[in-house]
């Protein structure tokens, strides 16, 4: 099948309406249960959760932003407002002091005191409109780091390509004033969060295409000092150069992965878990979802990952949480996103299935 061809049907299979996996069909460890917290949330990307615990969600070109409410906390959400829409690629959304941030490829957006109007919610606020207009690459994951920055991603607008702005990850005061790079030489991360205690910074990165089924691999990084550069476009997954823009760069001089996952995984959001509902080896676990592979033979990706990072910011090692997404070859969800809910419970997104799920430790209610 020719790339664009193939990439369209891809892209039309991912916008069609599907049904929620049934939890039944999905694997977790021993003591774990998935239960769906809604099934009607279409294309649901990147999760926050509000002050009084509203899970609120993007999506990528459903262009809404979702608020779920469950007030009888019994682990599903009652009512499902659009809080938002008409926008382009709404895929982050970021909370702070009341309100919510979202993400529109140029723009950033601010919904005030959004908790206080969730049925009758207020005019989105331009933040900034000064961002990248491209849309390749311009879907954009938002979170507000441990210094009270908006950190925001400015992925590469090609598959493979050396554009200077781009390929990178930058900061900005909550009022879009103040930008700071952050990181340089990132594909595009649609995934970071800052670790508990040392609050290092980790993010994902999806590495190129059409350099066969297993290279490169996506890749976790871990930032330890800002202005630091990973290799993109020049050298993927820390030790293979690229075959077009590797000439006259040695891999030694960019900072490697801190760990690898399989080739087109598409490794997305990701969260520590910070709770204490699950048992203590899950403690301070960071839970990646993996999107899953389009362009691969063989599918891979489409589960969850847990991956054991200690203190001092060294991957211990990585293990499947949850799958079941595939089913010999048959894509029933594509996780997106990860979050800690209130409770404990892990929360993930689902975009092909337009649900949530929630995964529980212990008793049945």
């Amino acid at each position: 099948m020719p790339r664009m061809l193939l990439l369209a049907t891809c892209l039309l299979g991912a916008f069609a309406a599907h049904a929620a996996a049934d939890p039944a069909t999905l694997r977790v460890p021993p003591g774990f249960r998935v239960e769906v917290f809604s099934a009607d949330v279409p294309n649901a990307r990147e999760m926050a959760i509000g002050s009084r615990g509203t899970v609120f969600v993007g999506s990528n070109d459903a262009g809404k932003v979702y608020a779920l409410t469950d007030a009888d906390h019994d682990g599903r959400a009652e009512r499902v407002r659009v809080i938002a829409g008409g926008l382009q690629l709404p895929v982050g959304v970021a909370f702070r002091d009341g309100d919510l941030y979202v993400s529109a490829v140029s723009r950033i957006l601010r919904l005030r005191a959004i908790e206080d109007h969730l049925d009758d919610p207020p005019a989105p606020e331009v933040v900034t409109d000064r961002l990248p207009r491209d849309t390749h690459h311009g879907w954009r994951y938002l979170a507000f780091g441990p210094d009270g920055k908006l950190y925001v991603p400015i992925g590469a607008p090609c598959n493979v390509c050396d554009r200077a702005g781009y390929a990178k990850l930058m900061r900005m005061d909550a009022d879009g004033t103040h930008w700071q790079d952050v990181a340089y030489g990132i594909r595009n991360t649609v995934g970071f969060t800052w670790q508990p205690g040392s609050g290092r910074l980790w993010f994902t990165d999806n590495g190129r295409d059409w350099m066969g089924d297993d290279l490169p691999a996506d890749e976790l990084n871990r930032v330890d000092h800002p202005g630091a550069h990973y290799g993109f476009p020049y050298c993927h997954q820390g030790d293979t150069p690229d075959p077009e823009f590797g000439k006259g760069h040695a891999c030694e001089d960019y900072v490697p992965p801190a760990h690898k996952f399989g080739a087109h995984v598409a490794a997305l959001g990701l969260a520590f878990y910070t709770g204490t509902q699950f048992p203590a080896r899950w403690r301070d676990t960071l839970f990646v979802a993996e999107h899953g592979s389009w362009n691969r033979t063989v599918k891979s990706g489409y589960r969850v990952v847990a991956v054991h990072v200690d203190a001092q910011g060294r991957v211990r090692g990585e293990e499947t949480f949850l799958d079941g997404f595939l089913d010999r070859g048959r894509t029933r969800g594509r996780p997106a996103d990860v979050k800690v809910a209130p409770d404990g419970a892990l929360l993930v997104s689902d975009d092909y299935g337009g649900a949530i799920y929630r995964i529980s430790y212990g008793a049945v209610r």
